[in-house]
């Protein structure tokens, strides 16, 4: 059995991003690690408990995730890594 040898971390997802206008308007205009984003993302999320209740992988988006969600005001956690994409370079 081979030894199993330790993850390394995908470069791509360690390459730093910039999040464009909307999505500064969240997580802040510096650029910084998709993983880094995500964690920030989420912050925002917990703070201002815009995580539904009762479905917890559906976000109830405010006015500036709005923004980020392309006008939608519900998005699953799943779609809104899609659509995050979209608002980094």
């Amino acid at each position: 059995m081979a030894k199993k040898t330790a993850r390394k971390p995908n470069a791509a997802f360690m390459k730093p991003v910039s999040p464009d206008a909307k999505l500064a308007a969240v997580v802040g205009s510096a650029p910084l690690p998709r993983t880094e984003l995500t964690k920030k993302l989420w912050a925002y999320i917990k703070k201002n408990g815009l995580q539904d209740k009762k479905v917890r992988t559906q976000i109830n988006a405010d006015d500036a995730l709005k923004a980020v969600f392309n006008g939608k005001s519900k998005v699953s956690m799943f779609e809104m890594t899609k659509l995050v994409s979209g608002h980094v370079s």
